[in-house]
């Protein structure tokens, strides 16, 4: 990784990261003649239109990702996705709902992805490894990315302190390094939730990148106590589950969107290199129907391979830190 980051960059306000002395609304600037909020400290504000260029490999300019979410929750207890009314515990139709993902979603979606010569990172629960071991090598064994999706999608980090956080985050991440034979590089938090420590605790733990902040099209450089961290774009807006599970968006209407937003980014991408994250769940997109219209959007963008960069987010990641000082936002 490049070297020319440094933790000792600090943010511009006083009070540790992520915490501020003067309250929710800041104090004002009287240099600048306005009031300074309450900040991250994480990032500085960059104008897309104004950063430097780049490419990606081969000359692209619009790299995409499928992000797949593979999940194990606890049986009534803990939290959990319920596509219907909600239901008192145990409530096992939501349960087996979201196992579905893990017995037939994600294996439909293997096999669509060896049709169509897919690459996946596989977000992944560390519980996987215990309930469906053989899930999560059939992924390994086409090489696909596995990231770091804490321990399991019934918690939360956001109700944690930091050691609890801590010991969810090294858990998670021994797990996968025991079962894989090297760390990820990559994280996602359960529902991307954070915390005012969590990408302390995600360097500390040797992680390279974060999925958490839909907050770019291009990738950008966080900083943390320990030295930075790269912020990969990940799709909320356009996510299986917010749109199909939490909007109630038609699958039909879903893909459009996605084919719309491919669209206009290989059409902005000849003026700056950008990102297109495709986010899915097994249990979501791996139902029959959804997977007949998803099929659409793989087949839109596929006729566009030679023109991207379709690839995997810790490869973004490493293509990112190859990058001279002062290309990437927070370098």
């Amino acid at each position: 990784m490049s070297t020319h980051l440094s933790a000792a960059v600090l943010p511009r306000y006083p009070g540790r990261l992520g915490q501020v002395a003067q309250g929710a609304v800041g104090a004002f600037d009287a240099s600048k003649g306005t009031r300074m909020l309450r900040t991250h400290g994480r990032y500085d504000y960059s104008p897309i239109v104004a950063r430097p260029d780049y490419s990606w490999p081969n000359g692209a300019r619009l790299a995409v990702h499928l992000a797949l979410n593979a999940e194990h929750f606890s049986y009534g207890e803990g939290l959990g996705n319920d596509y219907g009314a909600p239901q008192p515990p145990p409530n096992s139709r939501a349960y087996a709902w979201r196992d579905y993902g893990n017995r037939v979603g994600a294996w439909r979606l293997l096999e669509f992805a060896d049709e169509y010569e897919l690459p996946y990172a596989l977000l992944a629960n560390s519980a996987l490894y215990g309930y469906c071991p053989e899930l999560v090598a059939a992924f390994r064994q086409r090489g696909d990315e596995i990231v770091g999706h804490g321990r399991t999608n019934s918690e939360s980090q956001f109700n944690m302190d930091s050691a609890e956080e801590r010991a969810c985050i090294f858990e998670a991440t021994a797990t996968i390094e025991r079962h894989e034979g090297k760390k990820p590089l990559g994280w996602l938090g359960p529902y991307i939730a954070q915390t005012h420590d969590t990408l302390d605790l995600l360097k500390e733990a040797g992680y390279r990148y974060t999925l958490d902040w839909p907050l770019d099209d291009q990738p950008v450089w966080f900083r943390t106590k320990h030295g930075p961290i790269l912020s990969v774009p990940y799709a909320f807006d356009l996510n299986d589950s917010t749109e199909n599970v939490t909007r109630r968006t038609p699958s039909s209407l879903w893909c459009e969107n996605l084919i719309d937003q491919f669209d206009e980014l290989l059409e902005e991408s000849k003026r700056r290199p950008l990102v297109m994250p495709i986010v899915l769940h097994t249990f979501i997109v791996g139902q029959p129907y959804r997977l007949r219209q998803f099929r659409r959007v793989v087949e839109h963008i596929l006729a566009h391979r030679d023109a991207i960069w379709l690839t995997r987010p810790g490869e973004i990641c490493a293509y990112i830190e190859s990058l001279p000082p002062g290309i990437v936002p927070g370098s």
